[in-house]
């Protein structure tokens, strides 16, 4: 049986083959199990039954039980599923790096489909959607209670189609976007100078990342051969396929450990290491993230940092640090399961699952960026009821002031804040030796201290 390895958000496998020893005293109790086992199956056929007999209107027999597979693996962890063969396929087609769409990276979030990130360059991008919001209508039909495949099968389609999506937003009624469906070819890597420093951003790791940052880097050091350092941003970057990620941190190291992945048993470990050679030749290189970086991209960020090979700035990652396999049924006829089998874990040993990557000097993007992380909790990985603990059972950071926002005067719509301090860590040599602005304004911390002496929630807004 073919195994597809995969690592995002919406999308993640790692192939993780995995021996059991079962011993005499648990062999004793498998007849009771399994007698266990029949008699709930049982129950399912005898509850299936009575729905087919009894429902108000007809049922479909193949929806209801591909609900019920899915319900059961979703009751697991947040990113196991079933796949049903057209969502198998669509699944094929977005690692492939093409298909039509709208260009949103999407989660489920207790019945609701909760936007990641919007890719860039895409309908969904150009249309002003944002990171947490949340998807409630498709062409009029509520989308409410539906998993994730069966949302993403409402927006997906022949390119040229309008779609309208219904968008619930904090601090907002609802809002109603009118898009047309795309081909979507996320753009491998987008590159530029900035000033002396390079700046390569990368959006997702599908099978075309790795070639086509490598051909980006090369073609900026060869229109500019004295550049002295590069920002890579992996800001709203959902993840993707792992031997990507592996093959992007590669391009950066010389030779050692990337990431490791480690199943149910403790001795179930796998090490993906990179080799020698440093396409940079070893200039210096400062990474942003973001809130929207999950997964591979953490794999990616967490690795540089660890083995020193580049800072951080930004702020805190999505703390997606669980693996899962997908597994074709029947070679894909009856579709696919998508089952968490490992955590993955940085070169230093550090479980980002939940807590996230943090980064070496956090920056908030906008005045308002830095209000919210001040007064809540930013919606991430933990968010999430049935996510896993991370082994260490460390926690996120909860509310806090951020140790830098925009200045007064600075102007948000025109400039990257996020970028200038990335470039600013560049000139100065290291985090360490770059000035520090001052903290963010006193309103912040006067909020947040409110916060602390409520027993640290967050004051709740009256409307």
């Amino acid at each position: 049986m073919r195994k597809y390895l995969l690592i995002g958000v919406s999308a993640f496998v790692l192939g993780a083959g995995t021996m059991a020893y079962v011993s005499p005293i648990a062999q004793a109790t498998i007849p009771s199990q399994k007698a266990r086992t029949y008699k709930l199956l049982e129950l399912f056929g005898d509850v299936l039954a009575t729905v087919e007999d009894q429902y108000v209107t007809e049922v479909d027999d193949k929806k209801l039980i591909e609900a019920a597979l899915d319900g059961m693996l979703t009751s697991l962890d947040p990113h196991s599923g079933y796949l049903s063969p057209d969502s198998f396929e669509d699944m094929q087609d977005t690692t492939r790096g093409e298909y039509g769409g709208l260009g949103i990276e999407v989660t489920s979030e207790e019945g609701v489909v909760k936007v990641i990130s919007p890719m860039d360059g895409t309908p969904a991008a150009r249309a002003g959607v944002q990171a947490g919001d949340y998807i409630t209508a498709v062409n009029g039909q509520s989308v409410l209670g539906l998993t994730v495949n069966e949302a993403v099968k409402q927006m997906r389609g022949p390119a040229g189609e309008t779609v309208a999506i219904t968008i619930a937003r904090e601090k907002s009624d609802p809002i109603e976007l009118k898009l047309v469906r795309e081909v979507i070819k996320p753009k491998a890597a987008i590159a530029r100078m900035e000033g002396d420093y390079g700046y390569v951003r990368l959006p997702g790791f599908n099978e075309k990342s790795t070639d086509a940052l490598a051909a980006s880097i090369k073609d900026l050091q060869a229109k500019n051969p004295h550049m002295k350092g590069l920002v890579f941003d992996l800001r709203n970057n959902p993840g993707g396929l792992l031997d990507q990620a592996r093959g992007v941190a590669d391009l950066f190291l010389e030779g050692g450990e990337v990431v490791s992945q480690r199943g149910r048993n403790p001795r179930d470990i796998q090490r993906l290491n990179a080799t020698p050679g440093d396409i940079l030749n070893g200039l210096p290189m400062v990474v942003l993230i973001n809130q929207g970086s999950a997964s591979a991209a953490e794999i990616v960020a967490g690795a540089l940092q660890d083995r020193h090979r580049a800072e951080l700035v930004g702020i805190t990652s999505f703390g997606k640090g669980s693996v899962q396999t997908v597994i074709p049924l029947r070679g894909g006829a009856d579709g696919a399961l998508k089952l968490t089998t490992a955590r993955y874990f940085t070169p230093s040993g550090r479980s980002i699952q939940k807590t996230g990557i943090e980064p070496d000097l956090e920056v908030a993007q906008t005045k308002d960026q830095a209000q919210d992380i001040a007064n809540r909790v930013w919606f991430s990985e933990a968010s999430f009821k049935n996510a896993l603990n991370a082994d260490e059972g460390k926690t996120r950071k909860g509310a806090h002031v951020p140790a830098e926002a925009p200045p007064a005067g600075f102007d948000e719509k025109k400039d990257d804040f996020q970028l200038s301090r990335a470039l600013a860590v560049l000139k100065a040599g290291s985090v360490e030796a770059v000035p520090k602005l001052p903290k963010p304004q006193p309103k912040i911390a006067e909020v947040t201290a409110k916060a602390a002496a409520a027993g640290g929630k967050p004051p709740v807004e009256k409307k």
